[in-house]
């Protein structure tokens, strides 16, 4: 069996059982746990598995992985798409700026526009932008989530009511095949429904590796943006709901 086939196969057994050690891999394919080692590194960077001592299992639909790892974690794609955003975005406009390392990342792009009004429930976001004079940068109230500058509750909500503006950039832990925005903290998802809601311009950033990702709260459908900026094509279905409700689709690979 080659690599291709081997690994597609390791995916489909985690699936099926959960966790499965390496033992239990080396024994499936007549292989060494030299190459199953390698096999399961290399799935884990795609995040079609998470690794684990000993052997493999799914990424946990109720726990987002530390704000550390997610901060390095696909850099360059974020930095890429990073950059097809903000080339969106004109001077002088208003804009949302939700949690999430994504768009901290969109935030350090924007630092060469002029004159924009921001309005953010991410400490880091205002952090990074407010050192630019020119900008306003307002930050929503309510409780700050040590682990990783989010600003969420019913106060934050409340707060981005208050708004209308030209864009909201949204990140996002996951995207179902069905088209489903999914992550894992549902005050923050509140949030994030309340700036689409108040933005008149939806533009939602998002790395390959959150397609098919699973997270258990609903944030809405991918159909809610007006422009999906991402690094590699999606996969049939979710390009036959982008084309069905006219959503812009930017790739930069």
């Amino acid at each position: 069996m080659g690599q291709v086939s081997r690994q597609a196969k390791i995916v489909e057994m985690v699936k099926e059982q959960g966790f499965v050690t390496i033992e239990h891999f080396v024994n499936f394919f007549k292989v060494t746990p030299q190459t199953i080692r390698r096999d399961l590194n290399q799935l884990a960077e795609q995040n079609q598995i998470r690794r684990h001592h000993g052997g493999a299992g799914l990424d946990s639909s109720t726990e987002n992985t530390s704000y550390n790892t997610r901060k390095i974690s696909q850099l360059e794609e974020k930095q890429r798409i990073a950059q097809a955003v903000v080339s969106h975005i004109p001077d002088h406009a208003s804009l949302f700026i939700n949690i999430g390392t994504t768009t901290e990342t969109i935030a350090r792009a924007l630092l060469n526009h002029q004159g924009l009004q921001v309005v953010t429930n991410n400490l880091n976001v205002a952090s990074i932008l407010s050192n630019k004079e020119d900008f306003n940068v307002i930050i929503a109230g309510g409780m700050v989530r040590s682990r990783d500058g989010g600003i969420v509750g019913e106060a934050t909500r409340d707060f981005i009511g208050q708004f209308k503006m030209d864009y909201g950039i949204i990140g996002i832990s996951g995207i179902d095949g069905d088209g489903s925005l999914l992550d894992f903290d549902y005050q923050e998802v509140r949030i994030a429904q309340a700036i689409m809601e108040n933005s008149r311009n939806v533009f939602l950033a998002a790395d390959h590796t959150k397609f098919g990702r699973s997270a258990m709260v609903r944030l809405g459908n991918i159909k809610q943006a007006d422009r999906l900026f991402t690094d590699r094509k999606p996969v049939k279905n979710i390009l036959n709901i982008l084309n069905e409700h006219n959503v812009c689709l930017d790739v930069s690979g």
